[in-house]
């Protein structure tokens, strides 16, 4: 039993260094002073700075986070409705299409998802004259298609695995169902929201291949401006904004795990109180 658990504690070590370690050097070159990335010139903060003056990046970035905060709002909302349809309407016609251009985006190549909305795009230029040039809104709807299905997987198992027990008593109390979706359902779902809402975030964030099909002249996205440069061969202020980008990133998934477990307490605290309270009454 010490050999195996000293062997899955090693394999959990291993795994943990992996994914960190190159992380941790990424954030301690980002203070290297010299212009060489791998020659060590000692701790400096000059690339921070160079960073913090670069219009270009600033304007990415901002692009990037409209981009990524409109998918995520309006991929939450499709999704919840998508899941909702999927967990508690049962069957009906056209479930199992439905169903199928729901999971495409998630085996589908991105290079082919990319492709396909590009020549959609065209398409709907040359006849209806829209999209006029393709841009932030092309972007934002090109992320959503794919991001949507991240959010109904979520929403779907969330519902899957939650008892009806409370949606089927206030029905039989005479709430309508709308008043039922808003008063009980979608507190419920309040967690799987909130994940799915960051899945979509991140996943917009991040989104490379598929901006740059549907991207044109002067819509370059955060990834798109860091793919450039690195190409031309790296430069320490790109080790500084991905540092920035990783402490960000830590900070807002800790808060939401806070959140998450603040709200798990809290719900555990209201069980207790309503089992003590049954007690007291005796029933």
């Amino acid at each position: 039993m010490g050999k195996r658990t000293t062997f899955q504690f090693s394999v959990l070590c291993f795994g943990m260094a992996f994914l960190y370690v190159p992380m941790v050097l990424l954030i301690v070159y980002s203070f290297n002073y010299s212009k060489i990335v791998p020659v060590w010139g000692g701790w400096s903060t000059r690339w921070y700075t160079v960073l913090f003056e670069s219009e270009e990046v600033w304007a990415a970035l901002t692009l990037s986070l409209k981009i990524a905060l409109m998918n995520a709002t309006f991929a939450t909302l499709l999704g919840v409705l998508a899941g909702i349809a999927l967990a508690r309407f049962g069957r009906f016609r056209g479930r199992t299409l439905f169903t199928g251009m729901i999971s495409a985006p998630l085996v589908m190549p991105e290079v082919i998802t990319g492709l396909s909305l590009l020549l959609l795009f065209i398409t709907l230029g040359d006849l209806i004259g829209w999209p006029g040039e393709r841009g932030i809104t092309t972007i934002t709807i090109a992320h959503i298609t794919f991001s949507m299905a991240y959010v109904t997987v979520i929403i779907q198992s969330r519902l899957t695995g939650m008892a009806q027990d409370l949606e089927e008593a206030a029905m039989d109390l005479g709430s309508k169902p709308f008043r039922v979706l808003t008063d009980i359902t979608l507190p419920l779902l309040a967690p799987g929201m909130l994940a799915g809402w960051l899945l979509a975030f991140t996943l917009s964030l991040d989104d490379l291949v598929i901006a740059s099909f549907v991207s044109g002249p002067g819509a370059n996205t955060l990834p798109m401006l860091i793919y450039s440069r690195v190409r031309l061969g790296l430069r320490p202020d790109i080790n500084a904004l991905a540092t920035i980008i990783i402490v960000v990133v830590a900070i807002g998934v800790c808060i939401a795990g806070w959140l998450l477990f603040r709200q798990q307490r809290q719900r555990e605290r209201d069980m207790q109180m309503a089992a003590t309270e049954n007690l007291k009454t005796g029933y």
